[in-house]
């Protein structure tokens, strides 16, 4: 049973912009904390963005000033806005659900419940 579903991932020019976005059937959104997250070969998977329930974003360092993450209570989604992308993000992209974080969001990815397939974002240069 699939509880998250990412959708948006596609192959762009560098310098180019894309959307990601993650349908949630789990209603963590509405009580917990949602996440991005991103994984190339051979590397562990990082944390790219997350939101809290009460709207706390986090970014890592990487992607500061070119990510937004946001999420719409009501369809249920949560985004990823990329913009300014270079090769360097190229990654399979997952959307993550912690579950009953209310005010900050997980440090740890073991702590995030749910888990979508991955989409794959490609930057050219």
């Amino acid at each position: 049973q699939v509880q998250l579903v990412e959708s948006g991932g596609a192959s762009v020019q560098s310098g180019g912009s894309l959307t990601l976005s993650c349908q949630d059937s789990t209603n963590t959104i509405d009580r917990g904390c949602m996440g991005w997250f991103r994984q190339v070969p051979g590397k562990e998977r990082e944390g790219v963005a997350s939101m809290s329930y009460i709207g706390t974003a986090t970014y890592t360092e990487a992607v500061k000033g070119r990510f937004t993450i946001y999420r719409d209570n009501i369809k249920k989604t949560v985004s990823l806005q990329m913009e300014s992308l270079k090769p360097e993000d190229t990654a399979v992209y997952y959307c993550a659900a912690a579950d009953g974080w209310l005010y900050t969001c997980p440090e740890e990815n073991g702590e995030y419940n749910y888990w979508g397939q991955g989409t794959q974002v490609t930057v050219s240069s």
